[in-house]
C-alpha cells in the first residue's frame, strides 16, 4: 500500500494525500520540505507539514495573488515578490508586458531549484527572464534596508509558523510601507479565514495604522482546505478596489493574458467579503 502524507496545520482536522512517488526530500535547515506525486493533484510540495502547492490547483492561487493587485494598479512598472519560491507568482506577473523589472526575495534557494526541478510548470522559465532579479535574503531585513521603491508588492509566504513567521509581523509591514511607491498596493497570503480567523484580525490591526486602506479579498483554492482565502490588501489610494467591472475588463483584455481562473468579474467580486470575516476586522 502506498504511504500517505497527513497535513499537520490544524492539531485536530486535516487532509491526507496518498504519496504514489516521493520524489525528493529534505531538511533544508530552514524547514522540512517534501516533494510527491499524487494521483488527483499531480506534483504537491509541502513544507513543515502544510501543503505548499499542487501542480493541477496553483493557478487559481497565483492569478488571484498577481492580476487583483496589477490590474488594479493598472500601470505597475517595478514588482516586488516576498518569497514564492515555486515560481507562479513570478510567471504571473512577468505576463504583464508593462513591466520593466520584478525583484524576488526568497530566503531559500534549495526551495527554487527543487520547484524548477519538480515542479517546472509552477515557473514555466520565468527564472530566466532578464526582467527577474533574485534576491536569496529574509524578506523583512530586505524591505526595512531597501532603498528602492515599488508599484506592487506581494508576499507570497508560508502560514505564520516557522521561518513564514515574520512575515505576519508589524515590522515587516512596516518595511513594505516604506518601499511601496505612492499610488501602489501590497498583497499577501494571509490564510483559510473561517480556520484561520485570528490571522485576518492581527494582520488588519498590523496594516491599519500604516496604511489608508487595510482590507482583503478573497478566492477558494481547493487544497488549502476550510474554506475561502483571505489576501490581505494594504494601500493608501482608496480608489484601487473601487474600479468597475468595465475598467479592470478594458485593462485585462489589452493586456492579452490568458487565465484559467481570474475574471474581471470575479476581480471586482472578491472584495466582497462575509460578514464573519467584516466582524474579524471591526
Amino acid at each position: 500500500m502506498a504511504d500517505t502524507y497527513l497535513e499537520t496545520l490544524y492539531p485536530t482536522w486535516g487532509q491526507q494525500f496518498v504519496m504514489d512517488e516521493v520524489l525528493f526530500e529534505v531538511d533544508t535547515g530552514h524547514q522540512h520540505l517534501i516533494i510527491f506525486k499524487n494521483g488527483q493533484w499531480g506534483t504537491v510540495m509541502a513544507l513543515d507539514g502544510v501543503i505548499q502547492t499542487t501542480e493541477k490547483d496553483e493557478f487559481i492561487y497565483h492569478e488571484m495573488m498577481t492580476h487583483v493587485p496589477m490590474l488594479a494598479h493598472g500601470n505597475a512598472k517595478k514588482v516586488l515578490i516576498i518569497g514564492g519560491g515555486d515560481g507562479g507568482i513570478l510567471r504571473e506577473v512577468l505576463k504583464h508586458e508593462g513591466v520593466e523589472s520584478v525583484t524576488q526575495v526568497e530566503i531559500d534557494q534549495q526551495v527554487i531549484d527543487m520547484c524548477v526541478q519538480y515542479l517546472p510548470n509552477h515557473s514555466a522559465g520565468a527564472y530566466d527572464n532578464p526582467k527577474a532579479n533574485i534576491v536569496i535574503a529574509d524578506g523583512v531585513d530586505f524591505v526595512n534596508e531597501c532603498t528602492e521603491k515599488f508599484d506592487v508588492i506581494i508576499s507570497d509566504s508560508t502560514d505564520p509558523m516557522g521561518p513564514g513567521e515574520v512575515l505576519f509581523t508589524s515590522r515587516f509591514y512596516q518595511g513594505i510601507k516604506n518601499c511601496l511607491n505612492e499610488g501602489g498596493v501590497f498583497v499577501a497570503q494571509n490564510g483559510v479565514s473561517f480556520m484561520q480567523t485570528d490571522e485576518v484580525t492581527t494582520t488588519f490591526k498590523r496594516l491599519s495604522p500604516l496604511f489608508e486602506e487595510a482590507s482583503f479579498y478573497s478566492g477558494a483554492v481547493p487544497t488549502y482546505v476550510g474554506g475561502i482565502m483571505t489576501f490581505a490588501w494594504a494601500t493608501d489610494d482608496l480608489s484601487l478596489k473601487l474600479q468597475s467591472v468595465d475598467v479592470i475588463r478594458g485593462r485585462f483584455e489589452a493586456s492579452g493574458i490568458q487565465t484559467r481562473f481570474y475574471t474581471p468579474e470575479l476581480h471586482v467580486g472578491s472584495f466582497a467579503l462575509p460578514q464573519y470575516v467584516q466582524d474579524a476586522m471591526a
